[in-house]
């Protein structure tokens, strides 16, 4: 089968690898469809920390966002998988520590995070293997987009119930990306009263049509010195925004951390301790995933207008790159199909 690695720093290569079978516990699956996220982008370029404290090595075999049909299962496995398409958690824990005995998998000090570290390469192949326990079956109203968006909503949903927020309260989220423009989704879904702030007019432009009906520059938000709002996400990667959150959130409200910035974010915690301000960091999408499904499921959330291209294994390291194709839609996400 063919493979897709990121061999060293800006460098992928597209292998032909040894097919795959099913260990004990084990699914194969025939991948339809990988998402590319800015942690791809960051493993590609080897910036990503995890290189640095050696828990991610070169050949990296990206691919944490993916959906696939089952051909296949190992020992132990219901034969009933098969045909099934299927989405699985990125986070797979060691099954035997005191965080995954709680269900907290994503917590596990021996986690390997498939596609990311080291022991579990990514979907970015013709063919990859899920433990059965990390794996979700996808509803058959769920298309295949929307099934490869199903890891970036688990988050982003978790972003939206940190929050606590309740009907017609008043959310700002700051960053109009994949993980910003799904949280703004799954808030208009809960009838919250939803404000989208970025620094792209493009970006913004997309908010409004999925039906945010206020949309702000990251400018505007910064020259309104109002707190305005029952709880902000942070959903950008930009390191002032966690204190712009702070400021703009009201007395016992929440601010809400998805994003990660390449520089410390600087807050002064005299300002969450004098507003009584609840801070929730959001790590993992596991918790979310199947309120994910079942959202997409039911209609109420539609993540495919997010989705800007679909392209094969050849345009991959062009667009970690940073480039784009000039028929690309204006959604921030771009899709891989390995069969392409």
């Amino acid at each position: 089968m063919r493979a897709l690695r990121v061999v060293s720093p800006n460098t992928v290569e597209i292998q032909e690898v040894p097919d795959l079978s099913p260990g004990v516990g084990e699914i194969l699956l025939d991948v339809e469809r990988v998402g590319i996220c800015g942690t791809d982008v960051e493993l590609f370029t080897g910036e990503m920390a995890y290189f640095q404290s050696g828990r991610t090595t070169f050949p990296v075999q990206l691919g944490h966002e993916w959906t696939g049909i089952v051909s296949a299962v190992g020992v132990g496995v219901s034969s009933e998988w098969i045909g099934k398409r299927v989405t699985g958690d990125t986070m797979l824990g060691c099954g035997l520590c005191v965080r995954c005995a709680s269900g907290k998998t994503y917590l596990c000090d021996e986690r390997i995070e498939l596609g990311i570290t080291d022991g579990w390469g990514g979907a970015l192949a013709e063919q990859m293997l899920i433990p059965e326990r990390f794996a979700f079956e996808v509803p058959e109203s769920i298309s295949v987009a929307a099934a490869a968006m199903i890891e970036p909503a688990g988050n982003s949903l978790r972003c939206v119930e940190a929050s606590g927020l309740g009907e017609n309260q008043k959310l700002l989220i700051l960053g109009a990306g994949t993980i910003g423009l799904l949280a703004a989704q799954f808030a208009l879904a809960k009838n919250l009263e939803v404000h989208v702030a970025g620094s792209r007019q493009s970006a913004l432009d997309l908010a409004s049509q999925i039906g945010v009906l206020h949309t702000h520059t990251i400018e505007e938000v910064k020259g309104n010195s109002i707190r305005e709002y029952d709880a902000v996400i942070d959903a950008s990667s930009d390191s002032e925004m966690p204190s712009l959150a702070l400021q703009k959130v009201l007395p016992g409200g929440r601010v809400v951390l998805i994003g990660l910035s390449e520089a410390p974010s600087l807050i002064d915690t005299k300002i969450a301790v004098l507003q009584d301000v609840t801070i929730v960091g959001i790590l993992s999408a596991s918790p979310g995933l199947q309120g994910a499904i079942d959202y997409f499921a039911s209609g109420a959330v539609n993540p495919e207008r997010l989705i800007s291209e679909v392209i094969g294994f050849s345009e991959v390291a062009d667009r970690l790159k940073g480039n784009r194709s000039p028929d690309a839609k204006p959604g921030p996400k771009i899709h891989v199909d390995p069969r392409l």
